[in-house]
């Protein structure tokens, strides 16, 4: 099975999660210079999750996010949901541990970026989430 890139729809929506306000504004204007149109922010789990069942954030949509309810219990919460399991989800983290990432792969995370990170970092994390789709069969 051959791959090929997959541009990025910038119009798609990005919810952003973190319960520290600063890493919400860095991360918000990370993605607006990288072109990212409808970027949206929540401080905690509940909230996102909130947000993530509005009908109009499902499709396509692909989520950044942190925050107190733990971004591994908030990844669980979106792969057990049947209506948002398959909405890529990118962590953001300070741990570097591998047991994390392992954890974090199993659980069904699209990527995992360690902090600190900058718009370069965040970008070739995007763009290899969305960069492998199967190849048209011949």
């Amino acid at each position: 099975m051959r791959a090929r890139a997959m541009a990025v729809d910038l119009t798609k929506p990005i919810l952003v999660v973190d319960d520290y306000s600063t890493m919400i504004r860095i991360t918000h204007n990370l993605l607006k210079q990288l072109g990212f149109e409808q970027v949206d922010d929540a401080n905690d789990g509940s909230t996102a999750l909130a947000k993530l069942r509005r009908p109009r954030l499902r499709s396509g949509h692909f989520r950044l996010e942190y925050g107190p309810m733990t971004g591994f219990a908030l990844l669980q919460e979106i792969r057990f949901d049947p209506s948002l399991a398959e909405i890529p989800c990118i962590v953001v983290t300070a741990e570097s541990k591998t047991e994390n990432v392992t954890a974090a792969k199993k659980a069904g995370v699209s990527n995992y970026i360690v902090k600190p990170f900058n718009a370069q970092t965040l970008k070739n994390k995007i763009d290899a989430v969305f960069s492998e789709v199967p190849a048209p069969a011949a």
